[in-house]
C-alpha cells in the first residue's frame, strides 16, 4: 500500500478520483451527471457567503463552486437542482468520537442505526472508537472483523481508531498500515473488561512505537492522583475510582467520586512522557475539567503537540440541574458545574485555546442498563398507584449512578444542541465557529483535511443543510 501524500497517511476509503482542482467547470458544456445545491447562505473556507455547489454524481466530489446563487436554468436540462435558501449549506460534520459497538454489542448500537442517526443530524463522517465492540480494535484481526461487520450498513462515511492496551504494542504499526485514524488508551478502568487501562510503561512503549508514524495518540485522561511519592504505578493507573461516599442515586455523590484532579493528574502524566515522541500528535478526548486547561496551554507554549476536545453534553448540561437518579446523565468524565461549563466555552471560543474540537462521544446502551427509576421514565405517573412486591423489587438498584452504564447518546443531535446553547446563552458564537469545531478541525484531527471539513473543489460532496431558525422538542 502507498501513503496518501496529502496527509502522509494511508488512503481513506473513497469514491472514484475527482477532477483536479485546476480544471474549471462549465455547467452548460458538461455532459456528466451532477447535483446542484444552492443557497443565499453557505460556509465556504470558513466564511458565510452565497453559494452554488456542484457535485458529481459519479465521483461524489465537489466539481465546482460559485459564490452566488445560480438559477436552475444555468444547468443542463434534467439536472438535480435544489435552492435551499435561506437555510445554510455547511460542510458535513465530522464526529471524531463515536462508539458504534458492532460487532459484539450490536443490541446497544450498530452501524445501521448509529450512522443513520448521524446522517439525521448532518454528520456525514464518524470515526468509531476501539471499544465497546467485541473484539475491540486492538489488533489487525479485530479491525478487519469490525470492517467486515460494517459492510452494507453505513449511511455515512466511517473510519476507525485503534486501541492501546497492555501487551499490544506489536499491533500498533500494523494497524497504522491498515488505515486506522489514530489510537486511544484509558488511564483508568474503561468499564469493559476487554479494554484494560494502560500504565505509564504501556504509554511509553506506545509512544516509542508510534513516534515516527503518521497517526495521533489519544487518551481518556482520568487517573487516581498519587497519594505519596512511594505509591506504585499499579495503584495509580490500574484501579477504578475510589469508593463513593454518599447515596449512590445522588448525582453529587457520583461527581465527587471523579473530581477534576483525576483529569489534571492524568494529563500531567501524559505530558511527562511526551518527550519520548516529540513529533507524535497527542490528543485528550472529552476534556471536562477546566483545571487542566492551564496545564495544556503551558505544554503547547513549550512546543508539545497536544490538543483537546470537549463534548456537546459538557457544553450544555450542568451538574446543578441533574436530578437524583437520572442516570441518563452519567458519563465519564462527569458533567460538572455551570461555572466549569462556562470555562469550557471560554477556552473553546478562544481560537488560540487548547480545545479545538467538539464531538459527541456517542456511547449508547440498551435502556435497561441505564437503571432508570420509574420517577424518571414515567414522571407523570400517579404516585398513589399500589405497588406490588414485584414492582418494588424491580425498583431496587434503580437510579444508581455507579451501577448504571455511563454514556450519552447524541451523535444526531450535536449541531442543534450546540447552536441552541450558543444562541440562548449569548455565547457570541457564529455558524462559522461551529463548522470549525465540528467539521474543519475534526477532519484535520483524523487526517482527512484534504477531502472533508470544507465545501471546496475536489472535496467530498458531504453537505449538511441547516435550518438555524427552526425549533423542535
Amino acid at each position: 500500500m502507498t501513503l496518501d501524500p496529502s496527509t502522509s497517511r494511508l488512503p481513506y476509503p473513497s469514491p472514484a478520483p475527482s477532477p483536479p482542482n485546476s480544471i474549471s467547470f462549465n455547467p452548460m458544456a458538461s455532459t456528466s451527471r451532477i447535483s446542484v445545491l444552492a443557497s443565499s447562505r453557505a460556509v465556504l473556507e470558513g466564511k458565510l457567503t452565497a453559494a452554488t455547489v456542484v457535485i458529481s454524481q459519479d465521483s461524489g466530489k465537489v466539481t465546482s463552486i460559485f459564490h452566488s446563487v445560480l438559477p436552475a436554468s444555468d444547468f443542463p436540462p434534467g439536472t438535480t437542482y435544489t435552492d435551499h435558501s435561506p437555510h445554510i449549506l455547511l460542510p458535513g460534520l465530522v464526529d471524531a468520537h463515536v462508539h458504534l459497538n458492532e460487532p459484539g454489542r450490536t443490541e446497544w448500537e450498530g452501524f445501521w442505526t448509529g450512522t443513520r442517526a448521524a446522517a439525521f443530524g448532518g454528520v456525514t463522517t464518524v470515526i468509531d472508537m476501539p471499544l465497546n465492540a467485541i473484539p475491540p480494535t486492538t489488533t489487525v484481526a479485530g479491525l478487519k472483523e469490525k470492517v467486515q461487520a460494517a459492510q452494507g450498513k453505513c449511511w455515512v462515511d466511517v473510519g476507525f481508531y485503534g486501541g492501546i492496551v497492555p501487551g499490544n504494542v506489536s499491533e500498533l504499526r500494523p494497524l497504522v498500515q491498515e488505515g486506522v485514524r489514530g489510537f486511544k488508551g484509558f488511564l483508568v478502568d474503561s468499564g469493559v473488561p476487554e479494554f484494560p487501562a494502560v500504565s505509564a510503561t504501556d504509554i511509553a512503549l506506545a509512544m516509542a512505537a508510534l513516534a515516527d508514524e503518521p497517526t495521533t495518540l489519544m487518551f481518556h485522561a482520568e487517573m487516581i492522583p498519587p497519594v505519596s511519592d512511594s505509591v506504585g504505578d499499579d495503584v495509580q493507573w490500574s484501579l477504578p475510582p475510589l469508593a463513593p461516599v454518599g447515596p449512590l442515586n445522588e448525582y453529587a455523590t457520583f461527581l465527587a467520586s471523579r473530581p477534576s484532579s483525576f483529569e489534571f493528574y492524568a494529563i500531567a502524566q501524559i505530558l511527562s512522557l511526551a518527550h519520548i515522541a516529540p513529533n507524535l500528535p497527542l490528543h485528550i478526548v472529552h476534556l471536562s475539567a477546566i483545571e487542566a486547561i492551564p496545564l495544556l496551554r503551558e505544554a503547547i507554549a513549550n512546543g508539545v503537540k497536544i490538543t483537546a476536545e470537549t463534548c456537546f453534553h459538557y457544553l450544555s448540561l450542568a451538574a446543578e440541574n441533574i436530578r437524583n437518579g437520572d442516570t441518563r446523565h452519567k458519563c465519564c468524565p462527569p458533567i460538572r458545574s455551570k461555572t466549569n461549563q462556562d470555562g469550557l466555552w471560554e477556552e473553546l471560543t478562544d481560537e488560540g485555546g487548547c480545545i479545538q474540537t467538539v464531538v459527541s462521544d456517542h456511547s449508547p446502551c440498551t435502556p435497561n442498563l441505564k437503571l432508570l427509576p420509574a420517577s424518571i421514565t414515567n414522571p407523570t405517573g400517579s404516585d398513589h398507584v399500589h405497588k406490588t412486591t414485584t414492582d418494588q423489587d424491580d425498583e431496587e438498584g434503580k437510579g444508581n449512578f455507579f451501577s448504571a452504564w455511563g454514556g450519552v447518546s447524541s451523535v444526531g443531535l450535536g449541531l442543534p444542541i450546540l447552536w441552541t446553547e450558543a444562541c440562548h446563552n449569548d455565547r457570541d458564537v457564529s455558524i462559522e465557529d461551529v463548522v470549525r469545531w465540528c467539521s474543519t478541525n475534526t477532519a484535520k484531527q483524523v487526517g482527512l483535511e484534504h477531502r472533508k471539513g470544507d465545501l471546496a473543489v475536489g472535496f467530498d460532496g458531504d453537505v449538511c443543510v441547516f435550518d438555524d431558525k427552526a425549533e423542535f422538542e
